[in-house]
């Protein structure tokens, strides 16, 4: 007999939109001790985005994509303003940044972080830097980026550190993953 699966307590999240108006002027070395590649991914498969997706924002509760439809979710990942990036450590992926261009002006930085095992390496700052240099190569007039109280408790310090600065905020709740949500994302997709 099936026990029924609760749903999860909607969480309270405060928003804080950031923008960006000029490239960041600061200059971070990576540390020496470790071996750490960049991948820009172009059509990326839906699988391989999830497992990135979940690994880095489940314990900060990312939610959108993984409730998202595979077809949907293939749609914005193979569309060509869609850039991700994918850091590797030591072969291993260790983290991804996803930025979108909404127009020819602005640029949304739509996701970046890191494994927990990529965490306390010292390669967070950098990674960051590298994206933001990425994204202004695209030569936006404004890169915007968004975070809430859920995020990592640096998070918003980080983004102001490199130049962001807040414009907006607003409160919502988060429904986090079920365990039902949790299993179906383990179970290989139907051909």
């Amino acid at each position: 007999m099936a026990v029924p699966s609760k749903k999860p307590k909607a969480v309270k999240a405060h928003i804080t939109r950031l923008e960006m108006t000029a490239p960041p002027h600061q200059s971070l070395s990576l540390p020496s001790n470790l071996n750490v590649a960049l991948m820009r991914v172009e059509k990326i498969p839906a699988a391989y985005y999830r497992y990135l997706y979940l690994q880095v924002g489940q314990r900060w509760h990312w939610v959108d994509r993984l409730r998202m439809s595979g077809e949907a979710l293939e749609k914005l990942l193979h569309d060509p303003r869609s850039h991700i990036t994918v850091l590797y450590v030591d072969g291993a992926p260790a983290g991804f940044a996803e930025y979108f261009q909404t127009d020819s002006d602005t640029i949304e930085l739509c996701h970046f972080g890191l494994m927990e095992h990529a965490l306390g390496l010292g390669v967070g700052k950098w990674f960051l830097l590298q994206v933001l240099y990425g994204i202004w190569g695209l030569e936006p007039k404004t890169v915007t980026v968004t975070t809430n109280t859920l995020d990592h408790p640096r998070a918003l310090q980080l983004y102001q550190m490199f130049g962001f600065n807040p414009v907006a905020t607003s409160d919502a709740l988060v429904r986090p993953l079920s365990d039902e949500e949790l299993l179906s994302l383990m179970r290989p997709a139907k051909a």
